[in-house]
């Protein structure tokens, strides 16, 4: 499964998870991708991958059946 967004291109993240002795071991930050119907400009209906923040932000109009 795709972890890419494909209105802002939001994708995971490497970094180091810091422990209290300051061991650093890698991890990884996923955005939350919703597979989710879409309403296109032109009147389609498309389902795309997205993330909340798209969502919150409106940048998407979700279609509802």
């Amino acid at each position: 499964m795709s972890k890419i967004c494909e209105i802002c291109g939001r994708k995971p993240q490497a970094g180091n998870q810091i422990s209290h002795s300051a061991k650093k071991s890698s991890r990884w930050w996923y955005p939350n991708i919703q597979s989710v119907r879409v309403k296109l400009e032109n009147g389609q209906i498309k389902r795309m991958k997205v993330c909340t923040r798209c969502l919150k932000a409106g940048k998407v109009k979700k279609a509802v059946s």
